[in-house]
Parts: C-alpha cells; sequence; structure tokens
C-alpha cells in the first residue's frame, strides 16, 4: 500500500517531463492524479489511477469547472502542484507585450487560478500545494526578464500562502529547479548548455525524476516544513 492511498493530487503541466515524473511517483504511492494539461498526455496510464482535463489554466472559469467536475467524481482534493509553466526569452528592449503577458499570466496567473479553485478543499484535507518555482526566480537572468518575474512571484505567493493557511495545518512550498532534462531545455542552444554545464559543479542537467523525488519528499516526509524554497540545481552557480 502507497503513502498516498486515498489522496487525490491536481498536477498542472502533467504531460511535461516534471510534471510527468511527478504523477509517476504519486501514482506509486497510491495516489488519484488528476492532470491540467494544455496538450494531452503522450502516456498511456492506468485510468484508475489518472485522470486528464484539457484546459487553460490562464481561464479562470474553465479552471473553476473542471475543479468542481474533480471534486463531484472523485470526492476530494488534497495536493495541488503548480508546474505548468512556458518561456518566451527576450531581451527586455526587444520583448513584445505579448511575450511578456503570456508568460505571466501562464506561469503566475495560472497558479494563482489553481489556488483560488481549489483552496478550500484543501484546507478541509489539511493539504499541500507545491508551487514549481526556479533558480531563475531567485537570481534573474539575461534574456529572461518575463520568467524570473514569473517564478519570482510563484516564490512570494508561496510564502504569503504558507502564512495565511499554516494554521489550517495547510503547507505550501516551493520548488526552484536548475536546469533539468525535459523537452523545454532540449530546445536550448547547444552553446547555452553548454556554457550552463560549465556553472554546475556536479556537470550535468538533473533528471525529472530526481525533482518529483523531492516533491513527493515534501508531500508525504515534510511535515514540519512550510514556506519554504528548496533549490534543486546539482550546485549550479548563477
Amino acid at each position: 500500500m502507497g503513502r498516498l492511498d486515498g489522496k487525490v493530487a491536481i498536477v498542472t503541466g502533467a504531460s511535461g517531463g516534471i510534471g510527468k515524473a511527478i504523477t509517476k511517483e504519486f501514482i506509486e504511492e497510491g495516489c488519484i492524479v488528476v492532470g491540467f494539461n494544455y496538450t494531452p498526455s503522450s502516456e498511456n496510464i492506468d485510468a484508475r489511477f489518472y485522470h486528464e482535463y484539457i484546459l487553460d489554466i490562464t481561464d479562470r472559469n474553465a479552471v473553476e469547472s473542471a475543479v468542481k467536475n474533480v471534486v463531484q467524481k472523485l470526492g476530494r482534493i488534497d495536493i495541488l502542484v503548480n508546474n505548468a509553466g512556458i518561456t518566451k526569452d527576450n531581451l527586455v528592449y526587444r520583448m513584445t507585450y505579448e511575450e511578456w503577458d503570456s508568460v505571466i499570466n501562464t506561469n503566475l496567473t495560472g497558479a494563482f487560478n489553481m489556488v483560488k479553485a481549489t483552496i478550500r478543499e484543501i484546507a478541509k484535507n489539511e493539504g499541500v500545494i507545491i508551487n514549481v518555482s526556479s533558480v531563475v526566480g531567485l537570481e534573474g537572468n539575461i534574456g529572461q526578464a518575463n520568467y524570473a518575474a514569473s517564478k519570482a512571484g510563484l516564490i512570494g505567493l508561496t510564502k504569503s500562502l504558507a502564512k495565511e493557511f499554516g494554521r489550517k495545518n495547510v503547507r505550501v512550498n516551493a520548488i526552484a529547479p536548475g536546469f533539468i532534462e525535459t523537452p523545454m531545455t532540449e530546445k536550448l542552444p547547444e552553446e547555452i548548455k553548454k556554457t550552463a554545464l560549465e556553472k554546475i559543479s556536479m556537470r550535468r542537467f538533473g533528471k525529472p525524476e530526481e525533482v518529483a523525488k523531492l516533491v513527493k519528499f515534501l508531500v508525504i516526509d515534510g511535515t514540519y516544513i512550510n514556506g519554504q524554497v528548496i533549490i534543486i540545481d546539482g550546485g549550479m552557480e548563477l
């Protein structure tokens, strides 16, 4: 029997690299996972343990409707992992308003929409929220003002939620991955990858499974960890 038997988790971006790994870890612990995805998952996962909703998390009405449906079907929500995220990199003087707005709306406002729609159910069950931020949200990065701002905003959201809901035994933490082997990092030019590797003391990118195990630890074992940002970057110097 898994340690999350009977629990229900919503994972946004569950069809992507990190989200897919988190989904697998949770299911191995007996959790029912609900993926809120922009594009369908290519994985063939047992329908007893995985449900999928295709929606845009920036659409508040769609989010609220889907969350209500989850509660009607499964009876509860215990865990929320705000993992969905996009990048639209550009230097500020070239960055379009659309590039700024779409990244902020997906990465930050989308996470807020999810929290707003689920928090009553999560609080009822003394649940857990994990926000997937980034080391870029802590340190900034050239050409990623929009992404860095969105991920820094997630950290502020995390700390505020932890203070608001800690008294209800809801724990809210953020993780800040560095370079992880995902479809997003695969698109990076080889020169940028090489430069990044030189800054990582372990001289390799992280694996989605390593991030997923950190998330699982925070959900299951981190019972007195609240309002924190856990960096997982292989010892990277920015």
